[in-house]
Parts: C-alpha cells; sequence; structure tokens
C-alpha cells in the first residue's frame, strides 16, 4: 500500500473477546466501522495475557482462564475519519479503553530524519503474507531494522482488519497474504529514517507512521528517566501514560515469563489494565532477530506488554518494569490522551481532546 505523507491519528481500544454489543461480538462490530469508514490501515489482535479495570485475569497459558482473552483494535488514518470512529466506538464500547495517539505518515524515502524528536516509534503495516522475493516482508523490514542498530523491533499479526479500506478476514484455508500485520520499531530517529528509506526499497512503500517515544531501558541498561506529566495538564486534555515493555517470551523473572511476572505483579498492585501480546518475529538490543520456526520445540518469539493508567498510577508501574527488565528487554514511555469506558451506564474516566485540536 502507498502513502500519503502528512497528520495522522492512531485508535486502539484495548476490550475483551466474549465483549458483545446488540448481540453481536463486539470485535466484529468495531471491524465493521472501519470498514464502513474505509479506514486505511485497521488491525484486531489477539492477546495472551492481560486485565482490564474489573482486575479479571485472562491467559492463555491455563485453559480455565483463556476463554475471553484482551484484544486490541488498532486504526490509523488521517485526523477526520479516525476522530469520527473514535465517536463512534466510545458509544458502543460498554468496557475498555480507547486512546487516541498523534502520528505522522512520512514521505517516502526515510522521512523519519525530519522528526522534532530525537527517539521515535515506527510503525508499519503489512500484509502477514506479502513478500520481499521469497522472505516475509515483515522479516525483511526487521532485518533492515537490526542492520541500522535500531533499539528494537517486533512484528504482530492481526487475525482482522482493513488494508487500503478493504476488509480483509484471516481464514483457516487461504493464503492471508493482505490481512494486516504491524512491525513496531522504537529507537533514534536517524537510524529509524535510514532503515525506513531501505525498507521502502526492499518490499516497496507501505503505510507507515512515526510517534515520539522514549526509550527508557534496553538490556538492563538506563537509558532515560521520563518526566511524567500530572494527570491533568490544565488544559483539561487528561494527559495518560503508556508504557510498552518488549521481551523475549523466554525470558523468565523468578522462574515465571517476564511478561506473566509483569502482568501479575500490575495487577497485584491494582494498575488499571495491561494487555501482553505475543510477536511472530523481532529482537531486541543486541540479540539476532527470532521468532516462530518451523521445526523448532520451544517457542523463542518477542512478548509485548501494554499498560496504560494515569501518570500519578504509572510512576509505580514504571518501577516494577524497571525491576522485570533488569537484565534484559526493552522499554519505551509515551504520553497520550485515554478515555476508560466501564459498567452499565457507560461511566467514563478521561477524554480523547488532542491539544491544539477543537473538542
Amino acid at each position: 500500500m502507498s502513502r500519503r505523507p502528512g497528520e495522522a491519528l492512531k485508535l486502539c481500544f484495548y476490550f475483551g473477546e466474549h465483549d458483545r454489543h446488540r448481540g453481536r461480538f463486539l470485535s466484529e462490530t468495531i471491524l465493521g466501522l472501519c470498514e464502513r469508514r474505509r479506514i486505511a490501515s485497521s488491525v484486531l489482535l489477539r492477546g495472551i495475557e492481560g486485565f482490564g479495570a474489573g482486575q479479571r485475569l485472562q491467559t492463555d497459558r491455563l485453559l480455565s482462564l483463556s476463554e475471553d482473552l484482551p484484544l486490541v483494535a488498532v486504526g490509523v488514518d488521517a485526523p477526520e475519519p479516525i476522530e469520527a470512529l473514535a465517536g463512534e466506538v466510545a458509544e458502543i464500547a460498554g468496557d475498555g479503553l480507547l486512546t487516541l495517539e498523534r502520528a505522522r505518515i512520512p514521505a517516502a524515502g526515510g522521512g523519519a530524519s525530519r522528526e522534532p524528536h530525537e527517539e521515535v516509534k515506527l510503525t508499519l503495516y503489512v500484509g502477514r503474507n506479502r513478500r520481499s522475493g521469497t522472505t516475509p516482508a515483515h522479516v525483511a523490514a526487521v532485518a533492515v531494522l537490526h542492520r541500522h542498530r535500531v533499539a528494537g523491533a517486533t512484528t504482530l499479526i492481526g487475525v482482522d482488519g482493513t488494508a487500503g479500506g478493504e476488509r480483509r478476514r484471516a481464514r483457516l484455508l487461504g493464503a492471508n497474504a493482505d490481512v494486516p500485520a504491524m512491525v513496531i520499531a522504537v529507537g533514534e530517529r536517524a537510524a529509524i529514517g535510514a532503515a525506513l528509506s531501505e525498507i521502502d526499497e526492499a518490499i516497496g512503500p507501505t503505510l507507515a507512521t512515526l510517534e515520539a517515544v522514549t526509550v527508557c531501558r534496553r538490556d538492563g541498561v538506563r537509558l532515560a528517566s521520563p518526566e511524567l506529566p500530572s494527570d491533568g495538564d490544565g488544559d483539561g486534555l487528561g494527559l495518560w501514560t503508556k508504557l510498552m515493555v518488549y521481551c523475549s517470551e523466554r525470558s523468565t523473572h523468578r522462574a515465571r515469563p517476564s511478561y506473566a511476572e509483569l502482568v501479575h505483579r500490575l495487577r497485584a498492585e491494582g494498575a488499571g489494565g495491561a494487555t501482553a501480546l505475543r510477536g511472530a518475529w523481532g529482537y531486541h538490543g543486541e540479540h539476532a532477530p527470532h521468532g516462530d520456526r518451523l521445526l523448532s520445540l520451544r517457542r523463542h518469539v518477542p512478548v509485548v506488554v501494554v499498560a496504560i493508567d494515569r501518570p500519578s498510577r504509572a510512576r509505580r508501574w514504571l518501577e516494577l518494569a524497571e525491576e522485570l527488565t533488569e537484565r534484559t528487554g526493552l522499554m519505551t514511555v509515551e504520553t497520550i490522551p485515554a478515555l476508560r469506558i466501564s459498567g452499565p451506564g457507560g461511566h467514563l474516566e478521561g477524554g480523547l481532546r488532542l491539544a491544539g485540536r477543537p473538542d
């Protein structure tokens, strides 16, 4: 998919696999809205562990707790269609957390070099079985990012979504070439820009977004101590903190998978919610790219944990994440507007108004 440079918005909605709206699964309704509004790219991701505001833990590691796994719906496009989509999702959400994130679609040829931020998050939206020669496009993109010493990159495979406004569902019997996948990479803007230019040559122009991010920790080394805003920024925007921890499914802390330990610790201390997503391919730090292989007896895949909360509460979550990444892993922080919707009456906490944009 080609891209037009300019401002964009990214919507993320965190909810449950069994959530419904008027008798239909909420995931089906939301992806139907993306299709109706012809959203440039949307991806439905299925989590492997997590909890929401109700504190109910779900995990694919235990059969009894695997029946209602967390889902994340992501949509990216120009601001107007995403703001309209956000309003519709908020009306039908029931329970869940909705965020809007400013992004920029870079020009072909490494537009990251013009970003005002020293560190950026690059997200590529590619078909899950799209190829670069004989290599999957997402594997080729990760290899380029690794070669340019970008801090880390992870491929997340979608189960449903839209590409160029067209619905693309994963099917048991089918190539699923155009079902969306996301490659998320974080690092210095110069390295991201150089890599993006080469990725365009390797796999062709692809929808991509750039966002400001702070890389806090990598493989046990503290790189930055982010300054978190207050819960209210004075303009009523209600800024929230988004923590993302990238690790391997094999990495452990006190004999438990690191991602599971982080989710459990966050829940035990009263965090508003967390979602763990299993990647298909990726790396962080100096580690070589790795992921699912056909003949592998033990999975060696990347995992991403996302936790979003008020800054006053998130300070503690950053401390927990630092403890669990004392030897390995990649940790980033972003500041975003978010809206938590809970309860039959649709209790609201937070808001989605962006600075510089009218209500």
